[in-house]
């Protein structure tokens, strides 16, 4: 097309796809939570639509198009946006391409380690929306500097159950889990998110951690599987999203962490 720059100079998101982006985007559409967090508390004035998953902030009121899975491609064009924001893991090609062959800009992240969650970040707020690096990015940058304690204890985090999966290896959660002292006994497995028998839930564990999401477990709906076992009932948020929760959850989680070996009332 005649004055077009080359795709070489074009900024390129994290999966090296370039980016037909050429100033700040002014309606930008978030189909991941964490990256609607991020947008809202950084330029919360471009953000026009989320999914309906993405819950934070609390207050947030812009329109919402379904799913992270089966977003509303069709009212996303129609709504016109200059930047559309995938990941990798949480959002299907499909959309991605069907959002690209509409002629809509997407972005789409790849994080599935804290230092990559920092340089993501960092590209999305201030390459990409042409901000200054945010109070809270800096914040958690400085949270998650100091090295986990060691030595190392040996850990399971159930993201489901019927059937039992569990965070296995190259997983954002599962880095988190690294720098907060644990090690994952079931992160040898190929699988990312294995499924585990309830046998070998339990096997080689010297502490499990419940988030409330995807699976909503609780004090009474989780625990019973960890007979004899100290058990973190943990806010899955912190656990999970990479945003300006990222801010604060090293120091929840680990609360939470030091207070599962308290007894069981």
């Amino acid at each position: 097309m005649a004055g077009k720059s080359p795709a070489s100079g074009l900024p390129r998101d994290d999966l090296g796809t370039p980016v037909d982006l050429r100033t700040p985007p002014r309606r930008v559409v978030s189909l991941v939570p964490s990256l609607t967090e991020a947008v809202a508390h950084t330029c919360p004035e471009v953000l026009v639509a989320a999914t309906q998953w993405c819950t934070h902030p609390a207050d947030l009121t812009v329109e919402r198009v379904r799913g992270t899975k089966n977003p509303d491609v069709r009212r996303i064009v129609e709504l016109a946006p200059d930047l559309v924001l995938c990941n990798k893991e949480e959002n299907r090609r499909i959309d991605v391409e069907r959002l690209r062959a509409a002629g809509v800009p997407v972005w789409v992240t790849e994080v599935e380690t804290v230092d990559q969650a920092m340089v993501s970040l960092t590209r999305l707020c201030v390459e990409v929306l042409g901000a200054d690096v945010p109070a809270w990015l800096a914040a958690a940058e400085s949270a998650w500097a100091p090295p986990p304690p060691e030595p190392a204890r040996a850990a399971v985090i159930p993201v489901w159950r019927d059937p039992w999966m569990v965070v296995g290896r190259n997983t954002f959660t599962g880095d988190v889990a690294r720098r907060l002292g644990l090690r994952l006994v079931h992160a040898d497995r190929p699988d990312r998110y294995p499924r585990v028998t309830e046998a070998e839930l339990t096997v080689g564990v010297d502490l499990a951690v419940l988030p409330d999401e995807p699976y909503v477990f609780t004090e009474t709906d989780g625990p019973e599987a960890f007979p004899d076992i100290p058990v973190a009932l943990v806010e899955g948020r912190a656990l999970t999203w990479y945003g300006p929760s990222l801010a604060t959850a090293r120091g929840t989680l680990t609360a939470h962490l030091a207070r599962a070996d308290q007894p069981r009332s």
